[in-house]
């Protein structure tokens, strides 16, 4: 991958800049940043999720800086304008473990001249890369706010570090309505193309995919699951739990926003929208498809066992939307980290009017309740 020019500043809120920070653990890093031009401020650091890039934090970035931070959101290896990764679907998996992402986090920091943040943020897959930023140096990150996704714990140890077959899955295809769980179908190789390569384009597919997910969807009415069960799993969106014999592509299309939706998405207009078909139609999805891969394949659980038992107890926050099923897709998380996995949970929010997308849906609100935190 050749390198490329920074996100260019007409895209951008007035008082966030792009750059790119050389040398980062075989990455150049990608960065948006605000409330740089003051030296000394304290530091807030902003992790995105998929399909999203560092301008997801784009509502919430100037804010914060005009509160007095300075404020950092990288596009993390395999998403956006960051190079170095491999895009391959047959490229070294190792590269995404969780441990090399926190090296490319404190590689990033090194550069920043940076040895400590206030407050590290993660929405959707970046909130386990906060998580993990702040179980394994807490030192470093001094307080943690999780986003959509709750952090249950690090991995048990096992006799051997592999992942064994589930039988969710064969349940799950023999359901009357046959269906799969989409970090598997996001482990499989067709699952780029699928999405890269849609007969609706890229922009129609992001547009259904973040509409289906969002509080926009008005069928989005999430609830705990009582188990990890085929029939329990099976009663979330198709967006989660996907129908079998359908890729995300066909899956999101049936769910396509109208004319008229889509003028009154205030959260992501059209011109924001092709931001981000701009970037995943450049790269395709494989980069952040990769995150996956290591979950389903067992890439790096080695090195996540070794903290088999160990707690976060920075002071922590966790925020999502009313409507984000994301908070329940995995039963029992939510318990696990508010009673044992994170010592210091100060608060769960679950923001009305916001689905997945909180930081962009709800992004005053947001504002508001980080703030807060960083304040307390």
């Amino acid at each position: 991958m050749t390198q490329l020019s920074p996100l260019s500043s007409e895209t951008l809120p007035a008082g966030i800049r792009a750059r790119f920070v050389d040398g980062i653990n075989g990455l150049s890093i990608h960065l948006l940043e605000a409330g740089h031009e003051t030296e000394g401020r304290p530091m807030v650091l902003l992790f995105h999720g998929f399909p999203e890039i560092a301008y997801s934090w784009r509502k919430i970035m100037v804010p914060l800086a005009q509160a007095g931070y300075h404020v950092v959101a990288p596009d993390l290896r395999g998403y956006g304008r960051t190079t170095g990764w491999d895009a391959s679907y047959d490229g070294d998996l190792n590269a995404f473990r969780m441990m090399n992402l926190l090296r490319d986090t404190m590689g990033l920091l090194s550069a920043l001249g940076r040895s400590s943040v206030d407050m590290v943020v993660g929405h959707d897959f970046g909130a386990s890369v906060a998580a993990w930023s702040a179980l394994v140096r807490p030192d470093v990150f001094r307080s943690l706010v999780l986003m959509s996704a709750p952090f249950a714990g690090p991995p048990a140890m096992t006799p051997s570090p592999t992942v064994s077959s589930d039988p969710i899955h064969a349940a799950m295809a023999a359901l009357d309505r046959p269906r799969k769980h989409y970090h598997w179908y996001y482990s499989t190789r067709p699952a780029n193309e699928n999405m890269w390569h849609c007969p609706q384009g890229v922009a129609a597919f992001l547009r259904a995919y973040y509409h289906h997910k969002s509080a926009d969807w008005k069928a989005n009415k999430p609830h705990r699951l009582e188990s990890w069960s085929a029939t329990e799993l099976a009663k979330m969106p198709t967006y989660y739990i996907m129908d079998l014999a359908e890729g995300m592509a066909e899956t999101v299309a049936k769910e396509m926003p109208s004319a008229a939706e889509i003028a009154a998405c205030q959260w992501l207009t059209e011109a924001e929208l092709a931001v981000y078909a701009g970037e995943y139609s450049r790269n395709g999805f494989q980069g952040g498809l990769q995150f996956y891969r290591t979950r389903t394949e067992g890439a790096g659980l080695a090195d996540s066992q070794v903290f088999a038992g160990k707690s976060i107890d920075v002071p922590a926050m966790f925020v999502s939307g009313g409507s984000d099923w994301g908070v329940y897709q995995n039963p029992g998380a939510l318990e696990r980290m508010q009673g044992t996995s994170c010592t210091d949970m100060r608060a769960v929010h679950l923001l009305e009017g916001a689905g997945h997308w909180v930081q962009q849906e709800q992004a005053a609100k947001v504002t508001e309740l980080l703030l807060g935190f960083l304040r307390r």
